[in-house]
């Protein structure tokens, strides 16, 4: 029968290509029609919706830290298994004019230990085809575990390097980083100077995100070391400060500023693209009016004059348009909380905290100079 040979060769060619644009191919495909893409939309959904009922917010976190990793390693055995079941259709297909040769299942049975290299000899190929079959199901079995080897580590470094910028943003902009902290932190003498680099250092960042996360979505899943930090938060903070500091008038930093606002809005928008999230207007407001005005006098208080009138307001409002909506798409999608813009309370930093206690006898204004000492 030839009907169930076309059909398991075009199940293996299918998956084949999942595998190498997905592992090997640097670059984002656009074609909808994916397994790996229909994969992720099936199994995240649910976990999503499961992950809501969870009341406490760290068994909540802690739940949907497991998909990204475990998604990995199912999607690596999905991979497998309709491997094996295309190959099992091609035994099948060639074992139809021997009438003594085992039924589909046994097919899959010698599918499944040619692929896994087993050898165990008590089903055997028997005909010319099927010994160049098994040959070259053999091969691919063993280009597949070596693909999943050299693949786990590019994804852990991926995430790792994406980590440690937004471990060092603790200290700079608060847990959860916030455009106020950011700003307010780096007051006084030579600060303007530090806020350019740390601009200067994130458009890079945002840059590394983009193109590791096109290449490697599923590292947008993986969740941060804490429960109030995110990549998409710290975007997010960063994005905010950007866009005050361009609507705000000039200053040392406003070129710079333009240049990380345009970087990190490329990266939410393309990220959107990625995971087919329409921008979206439909959350709450993340700087209502009074926010803004309580927003301008601390910054104003800590020695930032920004400027206050019809045209800078709108401006703001102008640049927010630009990514707020793609960063609520995204933030609806991987289930991420985004931070405000200036914090209700004040919230105690990730580095000031321990299992055994918290550090105290700092005041909010001597935390930029307290950990530059720690």
């Amino acid at each position: 029968m030839i009907l169930p040979a076309v059909f398991g060769l075009l199940l293996i060619l299918a998956i084949l290509l999942e595998a190498f644009e997905t592992v090997v191919l640097p670059r984002r495909v656009s074609r909808r029609l994916r397994i790996t893409v229909l994969f992720y939309r099936t199994t995240w959904a649910p976990w999503r919706a499961l992950a809501r009922t969870f009341r406490r917010k760290k068994l909540r976190e802690g739940f949907l830290s497991y998909y990204g990793p475990l998604s990995l390693l199912v999607l690596f055995i999905f991979w497998a298994t309709l491997l094996i079941f295309g190959f099992g259709m091609m035994y099948y297909s060639d074992s139809r004019a021997d009438p003594t040769h085992p039924v589909y299942r046994t097919c899959v049975y010698l599918s499944g230990t040619t692929f896994f290299t087993l050898g165990l000899g008590d089903v055997t190929p028997h005909t010319q085809f099927e010994r160049v079959l098994a040959v070259v199901e053999s091969g691919i079995g063993f280009g597949f575990l070596a693909l999943v080897l050299s693949y786990l580590p590019v994804i852990y470094q991926a995430f790792s390097r994406r980590e440690v910028n937004i471990v060092l943003l603790d200290a700079r902009a608060g847990s959860p980083p916030s455009a106020v902290e950011l700003l307010r932190r780096h007051t006084g003498p030579r600060e303007l100077d530090a806020l350019e680099l740390l601009l200067r250092e994130w458009e890079r960042w945002s840059a590394e995100i983009l193109e590791s996360h096109i290449s490697y979505p599923v590292v947008s899943y993986f969740r941060s070391q804490h429960n109030n930090e995110s990549w998409l938060g710290a975007l997010a903070a960063v994005l905010d400060a950007s866009a005050l500091l361009i609507a705000a008038g000039d200053t040392t930093c406003s070129r710079q500023a333009k240049l990380t606002f345009a970087m990190c809005r490329h990266t939410v928008v393309d990220l959107a693209q990625v995971f087919y999230a329409a921008p979206r207007n439909s959350g709450p407001d993340r700087l209502p009016p009074e926010d803004l005005q309580r927003m301008r006098q601390l910054l104003t208080t800590a020695g930032f004059h920004f400027l206050d009138t019809p045209e800078s307001n709108a401006k703001l409002d102008r640049l927010r348009q630009m990514y707020e909506p793609y960063l609520q798409a995204l933030a609806a999608h991987l289930y991420v909380e985004l931070p405000p813009w200036i914090l209700a309370k004040e919230v105690t930093d990730n580095w000031r905290t321990s299992a055994w206690g918290r550090i105290s006898g700092f005041s909010p204004s001597e935390r930029a100079s307290s950990t530059d000492d720690h």
